[in-house]
């Protein structure tokens, strides 16, 4: 059978944690035998191994999909729509296992892994409900004895390269969106969670996903993903990852001119005002910085507090900090470890550097003794604008605190940055709330709050934070281009 560990998770469907990769309809081994040992980042035992596959495989897994395509775009929206709806329950009904599965290759807190499965399976639910609407709009025409119309049609072969920090949502946020429009799937994901992925290779099969319509291949990244860069049957790329990476994948589907969708990094911002609800403030900016154990790439990476309240909000921050658990993600702490060693490493660096440039640690700035990839949630007050971590994202629990003076200053602090995917904004007076949602060079700005993502709003940034939006009828719209029929009935 093809499983993994399963007696450890304590999984009710052991076939949940599958080894294969998924092309064709087939549970697929690696053609060279090659595996990759998947680890608990808490404990550092291996959950299982899933297998490597080669560049051939790949492609083989582009060939399963193209000649699946024709089928899956030409039946009606309403039978996608049913298929999905299928996935939907299914994903829902083992919420449970999804979780712990999560939990033992990611690490994130159980409730966290459960409120992901929640968020991701809210995306198959809202793109089976927009597969069904119609897709053809008609034009005033501008020609006599014309009659004008502009039709949606899906792109054809998709690749989606999903990271590591949300194995789950980012796959289904992407996926459910390019087969709602009729687009065929690949599917990498990140090596360190792969089996998340192929647990919703398995539910997809179960609710009557035809064969070659959605694959996962698994293996490492560089040689399962540069050929569907160079093939021209792949029409789009969906990837959520590091800027560096982006730029990469940006240059290799050069040549071969496809739909980029590319979520990367981010440096959030956080400015609180002085009249803002400062208790409130605080506890939404604890989760800002601390949700995933600071490894998203929403997290507060830059926390601006005017002057006047400022001892106030790091007194307060720095005593909410020190009262976050931490623990194995099954303990459902408030932070689990995080995900690799250079991980840990860059906050390390990051902290180093900050107290080098004169910040100082109010608590934390270390490894926990719970394992060497736990490090403790810390604060680092009174931060330089030169130390690294103001302008580097540290994709960790590590907050960064800084005082400003003037509005026009904390601006400029905020969009001092080559990233541009959210802010967050603490205040109650009107006008500035109206002056800096429109000042901040940013997608998204959440304002006196830090949950704002879900399936109905176009998720994504500016700058050098990504291309294209995830998310609502606009990320369906990513797989899809736009036909001009011009007709004559004479």
């Amino acid at each position: 059978m093809d499983t993994g560990n399963t007696a450890s998770l304590a999984l009710e469907d052991r076939k949940l944690l599958r080894s294969f990769a998924y092309i064709g309809g087939k549970w697929t081994a690696s053609a060279v035998g090659e595996v990759i040992a998947v680890t608990d980042p808490a404990t550092g035992q291996t959950v299982g191994q899933v297998a490597s596959l080669t560049a051939a495989q790949s492609t083989q897994a582009v060939d399963a999909a193209e000649a699946a395509f024709a089928g899956w775009s030409g039946i009606l929206p309403q039978d996608r729509a049913a298929v999905l709806r299928r996935w939907f329950a299914l994903i829902l009904a083992h919420r449970e296992d999804l979780a712990r599965i999560m939990v033992a290759e990611q690490g994130k807190p159980l409730s966290e892994a459960r409120g992901e499965i929640d968020y991701g399976a809210a995306f198959v639910e809202f793109y089976a409900e927009e597969a069904r609407r119609p897709n053809i709009e008609g034009i005033t025409s501008h020609l006599p004895d014309a009659e004008v119309e502009l039709w949606r049609e899906p792109l054809g072969v998709a690749a989606l390269i999903t990271p590591w920090n949300f194995p789950s949502a980012m796959l289904t946020r992407k996926a459910a969106a390019a087969l709602a429009a009729g687009c065929t799937v690949v599917c990498h994901p990140s090596a360190e969670t792969p089996f998340s992925a192929l647990a919703l290779a398995e539910l997809a099969e179960r609710a009557g996903m035809p064969p070659g319509v959605f694959n996962v291949v698994t293996g490492q990244a560089p040689v399962v993903v540069e050929p569907w860069t160079r093939d021209v049957r792949v029409r789009a790329l969906s990837f959520t990852g590091s800027t560096e990476v982006g730029r990469l994948l940006y240059r290799q589907a050069a040549d071969t001119v496809k739909r980029l969708v590319l979520e990367l990094g981010g440096h959030a911002p956080v400015l609180v005002f002085a009249d803002a609800d400062l208790e409130a403030a605080v506890a939404e900016t604890i989760k800002a910085k601390f949700a995933t154990s600071g490894q998203d790439c929403l997290g507060a990476n830059r926390i601006l507090i005017e002057r006047s309240v400022y001892a106030r909000f790091c007194e307060c921050f720095t005593r909410a900090t020190r009262a976050l658990s931490i623990g194995p993600g099954m303990a459902d702490c408030d932070l689990g470890p995080l995900i690799h060693e250079k991980a840990v490493q860059k906050q390390e660096d990051h902290v180093a550097d900050a107290l080098a440039c004169g910040a100082r640690l109010a608590t934390g700035g270390k490894r926990h003794a719970l394992g060497p990839l736990f490090y403790e949630p810390t604060v680092l007050v009174d931060v330089p604008a030169e130390a690294r971590i103001m302008t580097e994202e540290t994709f960790g629990p590590v907050a960064a605190l800084m005082p400003f003076d003037t509005e026009a200053e904390a601006l400029a602090r905020a969009n001092a940055t080559e990233f541009g995917l959210v802010a967050y904004l603490h205040t109650r007076d009107p006008r500035r709330i109206y002056r800096l949602t429109r000042a901040l060079q940013f997608g998204m700005v959440a304002v006196n709050r830090t949950k704002v993502t879900g399936a109905p709003i176009p998720f994504g940034g500016t700058k050098q934070s990504g291309l294209g939006r995830e998310g609502a009828r606009q990320g369906m719209e990513e797989f899809t281009t736009i036909k001009y029929v011009c007709r004559d009935w004479a």
